[in-house]
């Protein structure tokens, strides 16, 4: 099962509405993924050498104000917090974050990395995710998110989607792959190192070392289409832009709706029924193995 959804808003004026548009996409791929859901949401960039960097703590209601107060200054930058989430805005490295994380606090886990990517993802269902982070009020221009039906790994924060690598880079998954491991060897005696044994988290790491080797996301991808082996739909975000596959035997569902305001997508055409204009819009199911990429 798994639920995915995507929204990218084509006119800034849409991007206020981000939010509320997106929850109920969520709320009702509930029904695919109750155990698990996430969403990445891109809004604009940071300057200079900043950074922002989202951080999770299993505790309700962590005390960030004293981890801020306890960073060095360096890395200290600026925090808002949401229940158990976090943004650290920053100019200090990420690598030097996550080592003082790991040495000083390490129950919190560093989710994600970027300038214009905040990444939400916990365990429960799609509804109390999206209430307990305020998800409707939140702006942007595109988001991807995700409900898990844990198939093949642990239910935890960690194992739900979007998975990230790199900066400004996730992925989320509906299928199953057969050769997660073969992909992970092959990247691990690159140096590229793992979080979890979920396999999407494979599929993450593999078509964001494609792009570091010098590909862009839509090169990955064909490449990924000899590489990955199993059933898969995988929709990516970047700071840019929305990529949308299916693999060679479709069987993982999947829905576009187009319109002269958004692009949205759905494992199901039902969580995009309450979007507007959305009798008006394009609507069509993707094709196999073919690549259909939105930028904003």
């Amino acid at each position: 099962m798994c639920g995915i959804v995507g929204l990218l808003n084509k006119k800034s004026t849409e991007r206020a509405a981000l939010g509320e548009r997106v929850v109920p996409m969520l709320v009702c791929m509930g029904d695919r993924g109750p155990d698990s859901a996430g969403l990445a949401v891109f809004g604009p960039s940071t300057s200079g050498d900043a950074r922002r960097l989202s951080l999770y703590s299993p505790d309700l209601d962590y005390p960030w104000s004293a981890l801020h107060s306890n960073l060095p200054t360096e890395l200290a930058g600026e925090l808002s917090a949401q229940k158990n989430h976090a943004i650290l805005t920053t100019t200090g490295a990420s690598s030097a974050v996550q080592s003082w994380l790991d040495e000083h606090h390490p129950e919190i886990e560093l989710l994600s990395v970027g300038r214009s990517m905040d990444l939400y993802k916990d365990t429960g269902h799609p509804r109390d995710i999206v209430e307990r982070y305020e998800i409707d009020r939140m702006s942007g221009s595109h988001c991807v998110g995700h409900t898990r039906m844990a198939t093949e790994s642990a239910v935890t924060p960690v194992h739900s989607h979007p998975f990230t690598a790199g900066e400004d880079f996730c992925l989320v998954h509906n299928g199953s792959l057969s050769n997660p491991y073969d992909l992970r060897r092959m990247l691990e005696k690159r140096g590229i190192k793992f979080q979890t044994d979920n396999d999407t988290e494979a599929a993450c790491r593999f078509l964001q070392w494609r792009t570091e080797e010098g590909d862009t996301i839509e090169e990955a991808l064909e490449v990924a289409f000899r590489e990955l082996d199993g059933f898969y739909t995988l929709l990516i975000g970047t700071a840019d832009k929305i990529v949308l596959v299916r693999d060679a035997f479709a069987c993982k569902p999947a829905v576009v709706a187009e319109t002269d305001d958004y692009v949205a997508i759905g494992s199901e055409f039902r969580t995009l029924a309450h979007l507007p204009q959305i009798h008006d819009a394009n609507l069509f199911e993707p094709a196999p193995e073919e690549i259909y990429s939105w930028s904003v």
